[in-house]
């Protein structure tokens, strides 16, 4: 989580209550700070254990590349270093790749439950990205995961036999999110884990 998202949250927890105190009375400030606490406790009981993630043994002896963009990637030199940072530049390497890209979904679309923009802006970074990689002579194959990085990779492991997995970053105000992801992934992953950053202007 952004360090920026963890006062907005409080305050939306905390102005609700405040402003039934004020409107209400304590009886609907109560009612009202006990629904809160109920959720909190729910969310709470939802997280689930950081654990090891582990994929699905393979079934064949090809590497499995699992490709994490968080932007796309379309400029030749940001190509050429995905592709080495995945060891891919081989020409006779047959690696089975998969393109995975985040939904980043904005903190009030997700109050408003504006989900499909963020799916639709992760369409068009796998797109250009695919298209990308294809012009260097590389297939893959693509596909939209959770808002959450970590998640997203965790997610797409209980079916991908990934044997490598790259996140792949545009350092454009991502580093602080993506620097945590790639700190919390690392340890927990059973595969071959490397972080790559591009500037915007490699991009």
């Amino acid at each position: 989580m952004a360090p920026w998202k963890l006062p907005l949250i409080v305050a939306a927890i905390a102005v609700p209550i405040v402003v039934a105190f004020y409107l209400g009375g304590p009886g609907v400030g109560v009612a009202v700070g006990a629904a809160a606490a109920v959720a909190l406790l729910v969310a709470a009981a939802r997280q689930r254990p950081r654990g090891p993630i582990v994929p699905p043994p393979a079934e064949d002896l090809r590497r499995h590349v699992l490709l994490v963009v968080t932007g796309p990637v379309e400029g030749p030199a940001a190509v050429r270093r995905m592709v080495g940072e995945a060891r891919l530049d081989d020409p006779e390497d047959d690696s089975e790749v998969l393109v995975l890209a985040p939904a980043n979904i904005r903190f009030l679309d997700r109050w408003a439950s504006d989900v499909e923009s963020a799916r639709q802006a992760a369409q068009r970074t796998l797109v250009v990205t695919v298209a990308a990689l294809a012009r260097a002579g590389i297939a893959a194959e693509a596909r939209v995961g959770d808002e959450d990085v970590v998640q997203a990779v965790e997610d797409e492991l209980r079916s991908f036999p990934a044997t490598d997995v790259v996140l792949v970053s545009s350092g454009a105000g991502e580093d602080g999110d993506n620097a945590a992801a790639a700190a919390e992934l690392e340890p927990r992953l059973g595969v071959a884990f490397r972080h790559l950053v591009i500037s915007s202007p490699d991009r």
